[in-house]
């Protein structure tokens, strides 16, 4: 009985240390969503005008260009797979890879050949497990990235999509992340960056928004391949600072459900340890009780 009340208080011990670190988990985590947030709240209306310009400058032109006009059969198309470099995040990066396998199969289903990158070290873990080609990865920045790691991500992205696809290179550019709505909510998406789709905001009357007429100089072909790169690093940006966010609330929700299990946990190892400690007691007086009168029987046999 006594070893099995150790056994108790040894997992009383361990649990509480464990309990003790999830919280300063999810404590750290708290505070990096707010950083996380803001950080994306900077770069939206960046990302907004950008998208604006090359929207007004791909509706004021004629030209074919990759950022604006779509291949009359596209045959390779790139995904961008966005996962974190670390784990105790719940289903956070597994959701994400769910995603991207099910825009893998849509895509092999029209007929596209299929060039996968990606970012953190969860989604290449996950790929390599499973021997499977990956074009590019890049890890060590997930939690906390900054433009230069989504300019360094664009670039063999923005080499493809502006070679023909008999050299290797892509028709389309799609990119799979966690966007996210709010800390208790998080929802992967894949969007399609390249070729854009143009959105003409409609007004209250339904007519179309009335964008500034431009002229090009030297030409509009030069305006979309200065565009082109800052177009795609600002949407991969903007997407791994969501991605970011997402990543730190998944965590402070994981970490925060770790807690409340530990602190169960400890509460049932607890009453476990009160019963095996009575038990032992009510054992220990019956065993007093016993030899007691054990031995005032021998006393009163030796007096007769």
């Amino acid at each position: 009985m006594g070893a099995q009340l150790r056994v108790y208080k040894r997992r009383i011990r361990s649990v509480t240390a464990t309990k003790k670190i999830t919280k300063a988990m999810e404590m750290i985590a708290a505070s990096r969503i707010v950083k996380a947030q803001r950080k994306v709240a900077a770069s939206m209306p960046y990302a907004t005008e950008l998208n604006r310009a090359v929207t007004a400058v791909a509706t004021g032109s004629t030209t074919k260009h990759p950022l604006t006009t779509e291949a009359e059969t596209p045959a390779r198309a790139a995904i961008l797979l966005v996962t974190s470099d670390r784990g105790l995040a719940g289903g956070y990066s597994s959701n994400a890879i769910k995603a991207a396998e099910q825009l893998t199969e849509r895509l092999q289903g029209e007929g596209k050949e299929v060039v996968t990158y990606v970012i953190g070290r969860k989604g290449v873990a996950y790929y390599n497990f499973r021997e499977r080609k990956i074009a590019e990865s890049w890890t060590g920045f997930t939690d906390s990235p900054t433009y230069a790691d989504a300019k360094r991500a664009a670039a063999p992205m923005i080499e493809a999509v502006t070679q023909e696809t008999a050299e290797g290179g892509v028709d389309e550019l799609h990119i799979v992340f966690t966007e996210f709505v709010s800390m208790m909510t998080q929802n992967p998406v894949d969007n399609r960056m390249l070729p854009l789709s143009l959105d003409i905001t409609k007004d209250e009357d339904g007519q179309g928004e009335i964008l500034p007429l431009f002229d090009f100089e030297p030409s509009a072909e030069d305006v979309l391949d200065a565009l082109l790169p800052r177009y795609v690093e600002s949407r991969i940006y903007n997407a791994l600072l969501q991605a970011a966010a997402s990543e730190h609330a998944a965590r402070r929700r994981a970490m925060k459900s770790a807690t409340d299990n530990a602190g169960e946990l400890v509460k049932s190892l607890s009453r476990l340890a009160n019963a095996a400690r009575q038990a032992e007691i009510t054992q220990e007086i019956s065993e007093i009780v016993g030899g007691a009168s054990a031995l005032a029987d021998a006393t009163a046999g030796s007096d007769k």
